[in-house]
């Protein structure tokens, strides 16, 4: 995205989740989706796994991911995930939710990876939330379908059994 004061490149200051233009030393915070996510100005150049329609440049909690527009669905690096449901979980003000019941179906679904054109691993996610997510290990890519990120950070905090 180009700064609207001064038309210079602007960066992503994750520190402090806005954009920083190191030229005149702007900031802009993009407003938010309904999602949460702030869809950005550039579009990158892999496409939505399940539209197939280009991914748009997002951040979510001053983190960045790429976000289909049309299905709300997110593509995010494994790292940047972990950090992202910390933060949301940190945040919560809500009590939390009871989980959805987990289709087993969604296990069978074919899901590519937009970076490497293989096929992702799917699978339920080893976290609270019963969803399932799909993972590109190849690529340290995770996509996820609009709400499943909600009911991740949403859910009651998963405990191991064996602590």
């Amino acid at each position: 995205m180009n700064c609207p004061n001064c038309g210079a490149a602007m960066r992503l200051d994750i520190g402090k989740e806005c954009l920083a233009c190191d030229y005149c030393g702007s900031l802009h915070f993009p407003e938010p989706e309904v999602d949460g996510v702030c869809v950005l100005d550039g579009k990158s150049e892999l496409k939505c796994p399940i539209c197939a329609i280009p991914l748009a440049e997002a951040m979510l909690s001053g983190r960045p991911l790429l976000y289909c527009e049309r299905c709300r669905g997110v593509l995010v690096t494994m790292e940047i995930f972990v950090e992202i449901i910390i933060i949301l979980r940190a945040r919560r003000t809500q009590p939390p939710e009871s989980p959805h019941g987990f289709d087993k179906r969604d296990l069978k679904r074919v899901v590519v990876c937009p970076q490497c054109g293989e096929r992702m691993d799917t699978h339920p996610y080893a976290g609270p939330g019963r969803v399932a997510i799909d993972s590109c290990s190849n690529c340290h890519l995770n996509w996820l379908d609009h709400s499943e990120l909600h009911q991740i950070i949403a859910a009651p905090e998963w405990h191991n059994e064996d602590d």
